[in-house]
């Protein structure tokens, strides 16, 4: 069976990587045009000077904090409500467990705008005021699923032979989870959580109806869309947010590579 690609194919995937990717990079040639408020094609010119202005606004730094105070948290607690999440439904069978996979994995599948909505409701309910710890809550919704999703996928490849081996020798449960069961799964914790980070860093939706007066980077930015003489700032800062969170993706996607194997599976018959 012929199992490469034909020419029709390949054509339609470089131009789908060209209608994604064009724009993104029109927003980094635009980061060094010497034009402060046009954009004009060529560039009349090409200067570092707007990451010398981005780099010198006091609030750019202290909206791009904020970001990564906001994504880390988001982080921390995906990492730990998606990884027990996923620990009691990647082996547990029971009545419902269809639907509460279903709502664990919806928060990141509904419009953002409907998530926001029902944060703010819930907010508002609870008597918080918006800031930090509701932005960091608003996020963790959406994060829990990358995390949970990387955890779960592992925790069925991993063979329960394993686990049953190490309590037979003796080991008490916590000495189980750290020799046996955490080298299995660093690698998908440690993905998702650096996919749930770059989830966070740069939302908007949510963080609109979830930040009340404090400004994340993504919202800092559009803010200073609105600006005509600080349209080269905003695509310095465009820029520096793609950067931060195309690490995290690059880095999650190298750790996942291989994984496709099923862990701990023993010898093939």
């Amino acid at each position: 069976m012929n199992t490469h690609p034909s020419t029709s194919l390949k054509i339609s995937a470089w131009l789908g990587a060209a209608f994604l990717h064009i724009p993104l990079l029109l927003i980094i040639l635009y980061a060094f045009t010497t034009e402060d408020r046009t954009y004009t094609f060529p560039p009349p010119g090409l200067t570092l000077k707007w990451f010398g202005v981005a780099f010198a606004r006091s609030d750019m730094w202290e909206a791009l904090w904020l970001s990564v105070r906001v994504a880390l948290g988001a982080t921390a607690v995906a990492l730990l409500l998606g990884g027990l999440a996923a620990a009691g439904m990647a082996r547990s069978q029971f009545r419902g467990k269809s639907a509460v996979n279903l709502l664990l994995v919806l928060p990141i599948a509904l419009p953002g705008i409907v998530t926001g909505l029902a944060l703010l409701v819930s907010i508002r309910r609870a008597g918080l005021d918006a800031g930090t710890l509701t932005i960091i809550i608003g996020h963790a919704t959406f994060c829990i699923v990358t995390v949970y999703n990387n955890v779960v996928a592992r925790l069925r490849r991993l063979s329960p032979s394993q686990l049953e081996a190490s309590a037979d020798l003796g080991a008490r449960p916590l000495q189980t989870f750290r020799y046996v069961l955490l080298p299995h799964l660093a690698t998908a914790l440690l993905a998702g959580g650096l996919l749930a980070f770059a989830l966070s860093f740069d939302e908007v939706i949510v963080t609109t109806f979830t930040a009340g007066s404090q400004q994340t980077l993504p919202i800092w930015l559009y803010g200073e869309l609105f600006k005509p003489r600080q349209r080269p700032v905003t695509n310095v800062v465009a820029l520096l947010v793609m950067v931060v969170t195309l690490l995290p993706i690059l880095l999650a996607q190298r750790l996942t590579q291989g994984t496709d194997a099923m862990d701990g599976a023993g010898k093939s018959s």
